[in-house]
């Protein structure tokens, strides 16, 4: 994409409202706009690293076995009433009547809903175990949006529901979603640390949140130091038992504050206790037959009894992790996105646009690079030099290629690290090869 006809508004002033970085930097680096509070337009450059990031989620939904669908965002709130949630949620559901006086909501969870849809089709034990889920926008009308996309009222979740016959199959769902889950912030380039956690509105006895360390984090989190020392989880076959992973990470003390218990925290060696704000990115749930019950969602079991089934949700705030993923990664002069997610590739630095040489080049690298498979943005612009480097560095993009009349004298360009700052000198297409090797 050249930067001439892209659509990259930046903000020389940070509005007086943003508080946190990711918040400041999404309002300067042009990916958000805000409409009202706590609802933002998504600009082409937050739009892609969105995609990005729901598509990682996506991928390791289904190696983990689960399938997609997609459910609407307005529900019946006959559903909600059935499963008694209706009144018991709160002010942060969105009620409303249509042209029928029929009461509806904007979904703020799906639950009910797929619960209903199961119970309505599967009948035996043969059908299962399932996991289904979907991406969705989501509407919780919080007493005071804050933060941008970190706590907004209209949001992007993946949300996921298990179904299976019995309490022990229903935990190996669950320890599916839990490994699926580190395997997804991994590749986000996030150290996710797994906590015990209340259930809240949505209910159950098993309940795990997964949290990103973060000075600006809501909740503050307590750990044993070597949960965060732990090895990255490597290739995973989801058929197999996944306990001993899940027991690596859940033996060890972790606990946000609401769970916090003092004296088990204190009885670590002191080198050891973590104490530190965290940012939930993930939650996930064991529930039993919370919502089976009141649906009827029953299958007949082995013994030709009906038997309600036992049920897991799992949830990921999509777009909330895009400004969880810059508050991990930033500095002073902007975003440092990890590669995988990262809006661009590599951006191409013209520092003499109109210059014969390096147009040039600058058009060859160009080429060269879509036809390697990447995908650049190319700084075609009139703007001075410092312009384009403050720029470049604000959306943090992992790599820049720099093109100046007078290193394409001696024939090199030079090439940039973002995270590292590190520079190297290099012919175009030693650039090339590097990027692409």
């Amino acid at each position: 994409m050249r930067l001439s006809r892209y659509f990259l508004p930046l903000l020389k002033e940070t509005p007086s409202d943003a508080t946190i970085a990711s918040h400041k930097l999404m309002l300067r680096a042009g990916m958000v706009r805000q409409n009202s509070a706590g609802i933002y337009t998504w600009l082409p450059l937050g739009f892609k690293v969105l995609k990005k990031i729901e598509q990682i989620v996506r991928e390791e939904q289904n190696r983990a076995g689960a399938v997609e669908m997609l459910m609407p965002t307005i529900q019946s709130a006959d559903l909600w009433k059935q499963s008694g949630r209706y009144d018991a949620y709160g002010p942060e559901m969105l009620r409303i009547t249509d042209r029928n006086d029929r009461e509806m909501l904007f979904g703020p969870t799906n639950e009910e809903m797929l619960t209903d849809v199961f119970s309505s089709d599967v009948r035996s034990y043969k059908d299962l175990p399932k996991m289904l889920y979907h991406v969705q926008w989501k509407f919780r009308d919080e007493r005071r949006p804050r933060f941008g996309v970190m706590r907004g009222r209209e949001f992007l979740m993946k949300d996921c529901y298990s179904f299976d016959l019995t309490p022990e199959d229903a935990r190996k769902s669950y320890h599916k979603m839990f490994v699926a889950y580190l395997k997804t912030f991994q590749r986000l380039g996030l150290k996710a640390v797994p906590v015990k956690a209340a259930t809240g509105p949505i209910g159950g006895d098993l309940s795990h949140e997964f949290h990103i360390l973060a000075e600006t984090g809501e909740s503050e989190i307590f750990c044993d130091k070597r949960i965060l020392e732990l090895d990255p989880i490597g290739d995973v076959d989801f058929d197999s038992d996944l306990s001993e992973i899940v027991e690596a990470r859940t033996r060890l003390y972790a606990r946000a504050d609401e769970e916090h218990e003092g004296w088990n925290f204190e009885d670590l060696p002191e080198d050891q206790r973590v104490s530190a704000r965290g940012i939930e990115i993930g939650h996930i749930f064991y529930f039993g037959t919370k919502y089976s019950e009141p649906f009827n969602a029953k299958v007949q079991g082995p013994d030709g009894k009906p038997t309600a089934v036992e049920m897991g949700s799992y949830g990921i705030g999509v777009s909330r992790l895009v400004g969880g993923i810059i508050e991990a990664s930033h500095d002073e002069n902007g975003i440092i996105w990890p590669e995988d997610v990262s809006p661009f590739d590599v951006g191409i630095i013209n520092l003499k646009s109109g210059d014969e040489d390096c147009d040039r080049v600058a058009d060859e690298l160009y080429q060269a690079l879509i036809a390697a498979g990447l995908d650049p943005l190319y700084d075609d612009t009139s703007d001075r030099g410092g312009v384009k480097f403050s720029r470049m560095d604000l959306i943090g993009l992992p790599w820049q290629i720099v093109i100046g009349p007078r290193g394409l004298k001696d024939g090199i360009v030079e090439l940039k690290h973002r995270r590292t700052g590190e520079r190297e000198n290099l012919s175009p297409e030693a650039a090339v090869a590097k990027l692409t090797g």
